[in-house]
């Protein structure tokens, strides 16, 4: 059998050194049984080159329907690729917010929000998984062009807004970890330029980028983690309000930190780019046990990336309710005026109105309550959520524009430059239509190598 040679930036995936390479995967045509209902194309690529270039999962020695560790190590990675959009600043902003504002009495909200996204993200790992399409191809398929285009065009919009306070939150990291030597502007510079510089880390592999990105949630464990330690929250009421779906004595600004926890944590573009991953890893779609296999493993990585991500929205969350719920302005000006950051007392007007703490101002008052150490450390934590999430959202526009926008041309990546960056285009076929009638007919729907029934 000859070498297939794909020329894909994730071919040399470090994977390969995990896994024993495929055997019999590319079979000869009388092995392969009956002929699928979609013929193959002449420029499609082999089995073993499909999606990202990662290799098949299936041809390690567990058997099929035993649970393997290696198996789950080799599908660890889109899931906590989609996870770091529950850790952006815009969520570490609502926890902080909500904290301030409700104290405890909102953890259930923040723990049932996440169980929410969990169903979301299963439902568009599923997408990918059994059709071998991502969502924003799927809706291509389905809807006519102009809600097509209105679709795109929104969902655009959501990521930009989104980007902007990903982009925003990591120039306030660089401010706090400057002591305000590095203005916002310049901030915002840094992270636009080392953004595409740790997206080149695409051309040495996609299992790097994967773990990049575990070392950047790592550091938000750890430095959130630290803040939760130092504040000592009370452990009584921080169960009460985690487990008990009640908010008395709760108003109008309970309810708006409520809803805003829930936006933060159910967003629509992070739906896009989980069925787009999950496209990374190779799955014989011809095998209804592979497809029933690969939901499994991708549903069990979910969550516990998305555990991870609610105890770090817990911290942040536990962190302001113990220090700064129902705390005055001028309460806080005179913790810090009292403090070693006095020159950060200014920030606080001198009254008796109830605190409006933000991102900036939370690491502030942190520091005057539990030390400089305590403000360097929430920047650094700060820091990576922003530069992390900053890089998903790019990858998240990349996938939505090239599958709602230019669903007949195929992104090909220019060597040196990371695909999210620079892309360049040639001609293919178009994709098989999901609304073949075989789809209708028994509820199938036609993956690349054929007519698969969703478990």
């Amino acid at each position: 059998m000859a070498k297939v040679n794909c020329h894909h930036p994730y071919t040399q995936d470090p994977l390969t050194l995990l896994l024993p390479p495929p055997t019999g995967h590319l079979q000869p045509a009388e092995a392969m049984g009956p002929p699928h209902s979609t013929p193959p194309t002449p420029d499609r690529a082999p089995s073993a080159c499909r999606s990202y270039g990662t290799p098949s999962l299936y041809s390690s020695h567990p058997p099929q329907g035993t649970f393997s560790l290696r198996k789950l190590w080799a599908f660890t990675g889109p899931g906590f690729l989609m996870s770091i959009a529950f850790l952006d600043p815009g969520n570490i902003e609502s926890d902080l917010q909500a904290g301030a504002v409700a104290g405890f009495k909102l953890l259930w909200v923040l723990l049932w929000a996440t169980l929410l996204g969990l169903l979301c993200q299963r439902l568009a790992a599923r997408l990918g998984v059994v059709t071998g399409k991502d969502l924003g191809e799927v809706c291509h398929l389905y809807y006519p062009k102009v809600p097509r285009t209105l679709l795109w065009l929104t969902i655009e919009l959501a990521i930009v807004g989104s980007d902007m306070q990903e982009v925003i939150g990591t120039a306030i990291a660089f401010n706090l970890l400057s002591a305000g030597r590095i203005p916002l502007w310049g901030g915002v510079l840094i992270t636009i330029v080392d953004t595409f510089f740790f997206l080149f880390l695409d051309n040495y592999g996609l299992r790097k980028l994967e773990a990049f990105f575990g070392l950047l949630i790592t550091i938000m464990a750890l430095t959130f983690g630290y803040e939760y330690v130092v504040a000592r929250p009370d452990q009584g009421a921080l169960l009460r309000g985690l487990l008990l779906p009640s908010c008395p004595g709760c108003g109008h600004p309970e309810l708006l930190q409520a809803v805003g926890i829930v936006g933060a944590i159910i967003m629509p573009h992070n739906i896009y780019l989980h069925s787009a991953l999950v496209k990374s890893r190779e799955i014989d779609r011809t095998r209804r046990v592979d497809i029933r296999e690969a939901n499994m493993y991708f549903l069990i990585e979910a969550t516990i990336a998305l555990s991870v991500s609610f105890i770090i929205n817990l911290f942040v969350m536990a962190v302001f309710g113990q220090a700064f719920y129902q705390q005055t302005n001028q309460a806080a000006f005179n913790i810090c005026a009292n403090s070693s950051l006095h020159d950060y007392a200014k920030i606080f007007p001198m009254n008796n109105a109830t605190v409006a703490v933000d991102i900036y101002q939370g690491g502030v008052i942190l520091g005057c309550l539990f030390g400089p150490a305590a403000l360097y450390i929430w920047a650094i934590g700060l820091l990576a959520a922003g530069q992390s999430s900053t890089m998903t959202g790019t990858y998240a526009g990349q996938f939505v524009m090239e599958s709602c926008l230019l669903p007949t041309k195929e992104l090909t990546p220019t060597p040196g430059i990371p695909q999210a960056a620079v892309v360049t285009l040639r001609p293919r076929p178009p994709h098989p239509l999901l609304r073949h009638p075989a789809h209708r007919a028994c509820g199938c729907l036609p993956g690349p190598e054929g007519l698969v029934r969703p478990q």
